[in-house]
């Protein structure tokens, strides 16, 4: 069942723009449908934070569960925000407190960036401890991407997530550890994963402390486990909710960095992302910007145009099954005595 436009957020025109069927709360309210109430806890640095807020809600408005999706995106304090930024999350988010005073039924947390050596000296992360002690009680289910899942596992489990000795930056293939379990109904055995990460957190210690693991890659490691109860916290290591073209936004950000200076050299092309073809652009785009530079004139723009029409999506629908099965397992154990969306919906 579809998304419900309840608040003004310009998420929903987006993806009603983009194909995806969004109701109006006039709509919704008009038929006799349970209501699923979805936090998203959007931490993402601003560069990042419209695309995340509308990649996560469109796997939610992707499920097919007999419900309507009420997705409600908000924030915690200590993430670092520009004034244009400060200003969407103030006139569209919710705060932690309005969360709380509604309720919610299950909870989206994404990544963040992060600047300090361990991730308990990052402003962010009494706020986010916050967040997930309420949830766990009070929250049927969390589901965590990347940089949450090594937070969450840090702070429920004392689990350390390891440098690695160069980033996880790719598309990698990944297969079904346990096919039986319910959060894995019906999705392929074996599927891609896009993964953009410089640290890891890895099977034994995970397993040690009673977590299942679900997904794995020989290349790139655990990708999803679940909490020991099977179902209230969801872990993914890697970006499922990622578009097509966000790992060619992450690579066009640095050979900007390279070419400002802001990076010695230039970067590697994600891995198992460009097909021979789009592979040939950007190297020719490589020698083209590092020829410019040598004889100090003004780099070649990026060829985003060209290559952009060339990458293959092979992730997404298996993102999209797992979160029908997450949401489907919410659906089942969810109270549904509160009250209708008028009573709920700021």
């Amino acid at each position: 069942m579809p998304l419900v436009e309840h608040t003004s957020l310009p998420a929903f025109e987006k993806l009603r723009q983009r194909g995806e069927k969004v109701l109006t709360l006039n709509q919704a309210l008009k038929q006799d449908i349970r209501e699923l109430h979805v936090g998203l806890l959007n931490m993402m640095p601003d560069a990042a934070l419209i695309a995340t807020e509308i990649q996560f809600m469109r796997l939610v408005g992707s499920c097919n569960q007999i419900a309507q999706f009420f997705v409600h995106p908000f924030t915690v304090e200590g993430l670092p925000r520009g004034d244009e930024t400060q200003s969407y999350i103030d006139r569209y988010y919710s705060s932690f407190e309005e969360i709380k005073a509604m309720g919610l039924d299950a909870l989206i947390v994404t990544g963040a960036n992060v600047s300090n050596p361990s991730l308990d000296q990052e402003p962010f992360w009494e706020p986010l401890k916050e967040v997930i002690g309420w949830a766990q009680e009070h929250v049927t289910s969390v589901l965590c991407s990347c940089l949450a899942t090594h937070a969450l596992v840090k702070q429920l489990y004392h689990i350390e997530r390891e440098p690695m000795p160069a980033k996880l930056w790719g598309v990698y293939s990944h297969r079904v550890i346990h096919n039986e379990h319910p959060l894995l109904r019906d999705i392929n055995t074996r599927f891609d994963v896009p993964h953009s990460r410089f640290n890891a957190v890895h099977r034994e210690a995970l397993e040690c402390a009673g977590l299942t693991i679900l997904i794995e890659s020989e290349v790139a490691g655990m990708h999803m486990a679940v909490s020991p109860d099977q179902y209230s916290i969801v872990y993914f290591q890697g970006h499922p909710e990622y578009d097509t073209n966000s790992l060619l936004k992450e690579y066009k950000r640095e050979v900007s960095r390279f070419i400002n200076g802001e990076r010695v050299d230039y970067p590697p092309a994600p891995e198992n992302y460009f097909c021979d073809d789009a592979a040939g652009i950007a190297d020719h785009h490589r020698m083209a910007v590092l020829a410019a530079l040598e004889q100090g004139a003004v780099a070649p723009p990026f060829p985003d145009a060209h290559i952009e029409p060339l990458l293959d999506n092979t992730w997404r629908d298996t993102a999209k099954s797992i979160v029908n099965n997450w949401l489907g397992l919410v659906y089942e154990k969810t109270d549904f005595e509160r009250p209708r969306s008028q009573n709920n919906s700021a």
